[in-house]
């Protein structure tokens, strides 16, 4: 690709056949930065989102090593997709996040203190005020849900909001996939769908998952446009998000609004903490992804262009490390009923339960520890 290429020819280049890649092994840009859309202090947040992201990880999988929070999807090789999909998010637009999508709840407005308590189980994880639906747990079931968001801003003629709707590749073989995609071709509605295919579905391989050549072209069947990313490349990952996003809310006469993005990426670690990948994958495969690692190569990016340097990188090590254990203790500090867990059951209290709970309720009464933080 050129260095002079301009904003609609780069566009053009955007397929559903080649990942689209702006930022190479050595931190260079194949275009202009102008193109980017991203000026240097975009860059440099982008960077700080990832970084806090890694660090995120590291700790919530120390967390759950030691039993303080369930089973935990770690995000370590996709962070960069993440964060940079979200940074391309109105406030106003909505995010439909899967069970792994830590980071990309962040950067949309979620507190990390918020993040980790739901990651504790309580229910009260999400703000009112944030544009971001509990992260779905069951494969798919988010597509048609933000379908359906999406059409009530057609609806109501809403055309400054769009959906933004994370799924994994293993989610293409679902039907909810199919008929989500289905009616947002059908209704031309304001969604754009982010496919994170990181090759694996827990441990069915990407070749067994789907015949096609990518999972991009399956948007042709739907009437709308697929497109394919290198994942690991979070500059071009904003590029095409951004792109996807005007046309969802802009779109021209022969566009339709909804779009397929391809995110290829690759798990570096386990599918949860309940997985163990060695059974099923290669260690020299993770280390042949982690060569475009999406950290180390917009590092050497922000290196290379003087955004980045030594002094201003330990004070944003420094930053992060303290904004992640200040998470960890106020997520830690809220005081929970576990007879709450009860409530939401039945509109009426079956007696049975009812006495259930009296007796959860004398029973934490002489264990005050069972309601302090995890």
């Amino acid at each position: 690709m050129s260095t002079h290429d301009d904003p609609d020819r780069v566009r053009r280049t955007m397929t559903d056949t080649e990942p689209f890649s702006v930022l190479d092994r050595d931190g260079h840009l194949r275009v202009e930065t102008e193109t980017l859309g991203l000026s240097k202090s975009d860059r440099l947040a982008l960077y700080e989102h990832i970084k806090l992201a890694r660090h995120f990880d590291q700790r919530m999988l120390s967390l759950q090593r030691r039993g303080q929070i369930g089973t935990y999807a770690p995000m370590t090789g996709q962070e960069g997709s993440q964060v940079a999909t979200s940074y391309a998010l109105d406030a106003g637009d909505w995010l439909f996040p899967t069970y792994r999508e830590h980071a990309a709840k962040y950067v949309h407005g979620i507190d990390l203190a918020s993040v980790i308590r739901s990651l504790l189980g309580y229910e009260y994880a999400v703000p009112e005020d944030v544009n971001v639906m509990p992260e779905y747990i069951p494969i798919a079931t988010q597509i048609p849900h933000a379908v359906g968001v999406a059409w009530g801003c057609t609806l109501q003629n809403n055309h400054d909001t769009a959906v933004l709707c994370h799924l994994g590749d293993g989610a293409t073989s679902e039907g909810d996939f199919h008929e989500g995609l289905n009616f947002a071709g059908v209704f031309d509605v304001p969604v754009v769908f982010v496919c994170n295919n990181n090759q694996w579905a827990i441990s069915v391989p990407r070749e067994r998952q789907t015949a096609s050549e990518t999972l991009a072209v399956k948007a042709r069947a739907y009437g709308f446009d697929g497109v394919r990313v290198d994942g690991l490349d979070p500059l071009a990952v904003y590029m095409v998000t951004q792109n996807a996003l005007e046309k969802a809310k802009n779109p021209r006469t022969d566009e339709r609004r909804p779009t397929l993005i391809e995110s290829v990426q690759y798990r570096y670690g386990a599918h949860t903490t309940a997985d163990d990948p060695s059974v099923y994958r290669e260690e020299t495969a993770v280390e042949k992804w982690k060569e475009r690692d999406p950290l180390d190569r917009l590092e050497t990016h922000l290196y290379r262009t003087g955004i980045l340097d030594m002094d201003r990188q330990a004070t944003i090590d420094d930053r992060i490390e303290s904004q992640v254990q200040t998470a960890i203790d106020t997520a830690r500090s809220v005081s929970v009923d576990p007879g709450r867990m009860i409530d939401h059951t039945y509109e009426s209290l079956p007696d049975r339960l009812r006495k259930q709970r009296e007796e959860l309720s004398a029973f934490v009464d002489h264990d005050t520890s069972i309601t302090d933080g995890a």
